[in-house]
């Protein structure tokens, strides 16, 4: 069908409505946030959940001929997009955080070798996978299901039992639903679903706590944290800091627990970060930074993206995410920053 001509209503100005084609891929990218969202619950990376998505469109786009609309276009689509991560989980390890897979080390100790960038849970901008708009409870329960360690926490589960998880208790799918999206019966559906959760509870998971909502005093909260870190006031940082506070940086998997060590490796191993700044940015429904080091040669260079959990009114994890060189771009931060 031809093109429509329609008037916008400004003098002299034509608009058309949409070729038939650009109409179909807008109805497909409306989705691509919340299926982002999912493929990143599924495969704890960034940068895989955005290859998922990009391959699930292109195949999407490649059968749209061929959807017959027995089920919704969202149905069909979260089909494609289980398949996807389901083809890319089939050899590949469990991502994780450094405190999922040992015990805390001491501030003395060096950071040791670099882990390959697949053993991590990697960040990802909220942007990217939480919807804007809607329900305020159904946006909070979105922030909680993309948390790092709800995220580490998936990994434990069988890549099928992943998916009817995130579909059944994250996005609230009957069992019906889900049964008929993995091709299987609800009985199956429910069964996994009980060994998913039981496999969670047995899991040695190093819990953060419930964290919490942005509101006035979380911003003051956490400006102070800014304060304290870019004046590298280690008083007033670690007055911030919840007495099991931990933190860690991958790609190094030691990470640091409580005020004493964390104090002791800002002023031992970790002095070099005196004097950063911190962009803000949002990631894994969280307050994160940007934080960029004094440069030699002037301004500042990018040293890690922080991802800053906060419970109860204190700053509980510093998840400093080091792979600047991808994480940036990702989330939009400069190169670098010149002096001020």
């Amino acid at each position: 069908m031809g093109d429509v001509a329609t008037v916008d209503g400004t003098k002299g100005a034509v608009t058309r409505e949409p070729a038939e084609p650009e109409r179909e891929e807008l109805r497909l990218e409306r989705h691509r946030v919340e299926l982002t969202g999912y493929c990143y619950r599924m495969l704890g990376s960034a940068f895989e959940a955005e290859d998922a998505v990009q391959e699930t469109m292109v195949r999407a786009w490649r059968a749209l001929d061929r959807f017959e609309g027995r089920s919704s276009l969202r149905s069909w689509l979260y089909r494609i997009a289980t398949n996807v991560c389901l083809d890319m989980l089939g050899g590949s390890q469990r991502r994780a955080r450094p405190m999922d897979l040992s015990s805390p080390s001491g501030a003395e100790t060096r950071p040791g070798p670099v882990l390959p960038e697949a053993t991590w849970i990697e960040p990802m901008p909220d942007a990217r996978i939480l919807p804007e708009g809607g329900d305020p409870a159904e946006t909070a329960v979105a922030r909680e299901s993309v948390r790092l360690a709800f995220i580490a926490a998936l990994q434990h589960l069988a890549p099928r039992q992943r998916a009817v998880l995130i579909l059944r208790e994250v996005l609230s799918w009957r069992a019906s639903e889900v049964a008929e999206l993995l091709g299987t019966t609800v009985a199956s559906v429910n069964s996994a679903l009980q060994r998913a959760r039981a496999t969670i509870a047995s899991s040695e998971i190093t819990p953060t706590g419930r964290t919490d909502t942005m509101d006035e005093e979380q911003r003051a909260l956490l400006a102070r944290y800014v304060s304290a870190f870019e004046a590298y006031d280690l008083d007033a940082l670690t007055a911030v800091l919840h007495e099991d506070a931990t933190l860690s940086m991958p790609p190094y998997g030691m990470w640091l627990r409580g005020h004493a060590d964390v104090r002791a490796w800002f002023t031992g191993h970790g002095a070099a970060c005196r004097g950063s700044r911190l962009v803000p940015v949002a990631a894994n429904g969280c307050q994160a930074f940007g934080q960029y080091r004094p440069d030699p040669e002037g301004g500042f260079s990018p040293w890690a993206l922080q991802v800053v959990e906060v419970s109860g009114g204190r700053v509980t994890a510093l998840n400093s995410f080091l792979d600047t060189a991808r994480l940036f771009p990702l989330f939009g931060l400069p190169p670098r920053l010149g002096s001020r």
